[in-house]
Parts: C-alpha cells; sequence; structure tokens
C-alpha cells in the first residue's frame, strides 16, 4: 500500500478499510495518493472508476517539488494572483479530482510559506459593493456619504476609519500573492502551462 506522506493529506482515513485500501492501490504507482475528502462516497467513486467514468489524479499532479508542495498549490497561487480570490471563494472539484490536494489546506500551506498573505479589512474594501460600503459607514455616523460612489466611499473609510474600527463589520478577506508567490509560479511554468484557462 502506498502510504508515503499520507499522513500531510490524508490523515484522517481509515487505513484498514477496503475502499481505501483499494484505492490507494490504484495509486501504488504514483508518489503519494491524492487527498481523498471525507465527504467522498468511495464506492460510487470507485464504480465510476471501473467504468473509466472517472480518472485518476495524474502522476505528474502528485509530485512534490523541493519547496514540498504540489502543481495543485501552483494552480491556487494563479488563482490567487488575478486578486479577485477571497475567503468567500468556492474551490472548484479539479483541486480535488485532478490535482489531488486540499485546497483549503493548501491555502494554509502557501500563507504559511509565504507565497500569499491574506489582506486586512480596510484592503479587503474593495470587494464589497456600494451598499455594502454605505451599511458599514452608517455604523459610525459618517456624513456626506450618501451620494458617492464605490472609490469615494472607500477612500472615506480609509481616511476616517481604522482597522480596528472596521474589521468586525464584515467578513470577507481578499488574498494577494507575495514576491516570492510569484517567483515560484515563474519556477514551474508548466504546470500553469498546462491548466485550462479562463478570465478571472
Amino acid at each position: 500500500m502506498n502510504t508515503n506522506n499520507s499522513d500531510k493529506q490524508n490523515s484522517h482515513l481509515d487505513l484498514t478499510d477496503p475502499d481505501v485500501k483499494e484505492i490507494f492501490t490504484l495509486y501504488k504507482n504514483h508518489e503519494e495518493v491524492p487527498y481523498i475528502s471525507p465527504k467522498r462516497n468511495l464506492k460510487e467513486w470507485l464504480d465510476l472508476v471501473s467504468i473509466s467514468s472517472e480518472s485518476l489524479v495524474p502522476k505528474r499532479n502528485m509530485m512534490r517539488f523541493k519547496e514540498d508542495i504540489l502543481p495543485g498549490h501552483l494552480i491556487l497561487l494563479w488563482r490567487i494572483q488575478f486578486g479577485t480570490f477571497t475567503t468567500s471563494s468556492g474551490y472548484p472539484k479539479y483541486f480535488e479530482y485532478d490535482y489531488g490536494i486540499n485546497a483549503e489546506q493548501a491555502l494554509k500551506e502557501v500563507i504559511e510559506k509565504g507565497y500569499a498573505n491574506q489582506l486586512s479589512a480596510m484592503d479587503s474594501l474593495p470587494y464589497l459593493n456600494a451598499a455594502q460600503l454605505k451599511a458599514v459607514l452608517k455604523q459610525f455616523g459618517l456624513k456626506g456619504y450618501s451620494k458617492l460612489n464605490k472609490e469615494g466611499l472607500m477612500e472615506l473609510a480609509q481616511a476616517e476609519l481604522t482597522e480596528d474600527q472596521i474589521s468586525p463589520y464584515f467578513t470577507i478577506r481578499g488574498y494577494k500573492i507575495t514576491p516570492a508567490g510569484t517567483e515560484i509560479l515563474a519556477n514551474y511554468p508548466e504546470v500553469v502551462d498546462r491548466h485550462p484557462k479562463k478570465k478571472y
């Protein structure tokens, strides 16, 4: 049974479960077994694989780089660099089924490694619409904001309020790639080159 690096993403699995054993056998020639979500219906997935309606994660996507990250981590960074990824963004199924990663865990890892940062509340103001910004400003009794556009509302918030004041009033936060993140993406361009593209 291929248990290489199973502690990194699959420590939640019961290695004595027959379905889990079968999955690990399917991936015996991979460097490590892809992430298997606790929510995945293992029997159903195995049945789909047996009739070729579901594919295995490619071997190349389960080969860690020297930085101890997988290609899926790089795709997550590539997604973050567009400036539209936030705490409310969903994770496409391809992270698990094509890249074999737990995207939520991978996000924490790229932040810990210094490849991305979570933005402050003040820096996350652009992710609010005008109505939401006005609702925040209203809490502080500020005047003259009712006719402002979104840019003007953000400028008023930045001029009159502090991070500590506004942070409790909305939960969405953006993410930003760091120079180190940009550099590691540049080091492995083939990963992004292979990924199907769409505009973000």
